[in-house]
């Protein structure tokens, strides 16, 4: 176990403020970002910590939108895309808005049903350096990108290929 500094315990949870919603370590939460007008920030509890005067501190590890990445957003990341990064902090869990689930590329394509609160990842990122792991994935279709799950998708029954529905149109007119 981490060793704490002095004066300060490590916690097993936190009830965030004004709800009856519980964080422990290793849960994603939505933190209050400082510009209002942007989106919540996604982090994952690393640990949880309160010192002498009882200011309850969270380390946390940042997931990034593709939009805060080096490389920006892509045709083929989905609207709920986070990349999970190697970047670390240390915030006031005043600022934890809310909890949320990332879950891994292939959960999230089973989901019935895609809450505000569901998210997923299929990368991490390296922030100093923008590069990813892994650095590659499967492409489909003629347009040879990988699988966003905000487009619908075609099975040929004829190759059994599999098509985004846009190529797919397009190749019927």
């Amino acid at each position: 176990m981490a060793k704490t500094k002095p004066g300060r315990k490590d916690l097993d949870s936190y009830t965030i403020k004004g709800t009856n919603k519980v964080v422990r370590p290793g849960d994603c939460v939505l933190m209050r970002p400082s510009d209002s007008d942007k989106p919540p920030y996604v982090a994952k509890v690393e640990k949880i910590e309160a010192d002498h005067r009882n200011n309850v501190k969270v380390r946390v590890r940042w997931y990034y939108r593709p939009e805060e990445s080096i490389g920006g957003r892509r045709q083929f990341h989905g609207v709920k895309e986070l990349f999970l990064s190697d970047h670390y902090d240390v915030q006031s869990a005043h600022t934890i808005e809310g909890k949320c689930i990332v879950h891994s590329f292939k959960n999230y394509t089973k989901l019935e049903n895609v809450g505000a609160e569901d998210y997923f990842c299929r990368f991490e990122y390296k922030a100093a350096t923008g590069g990813f792991t892994p650095d590659r994935v499967a492409v489909y279709c003629k347009c040879e990108m990988p699988y966003n799950p905000d487009d619908l998708m075609v099975q040929c029954e004829g190759c059994k290929d599999w098509y985004d529905s846009s190529v797919l149109y397009a190749m019927n007119t």
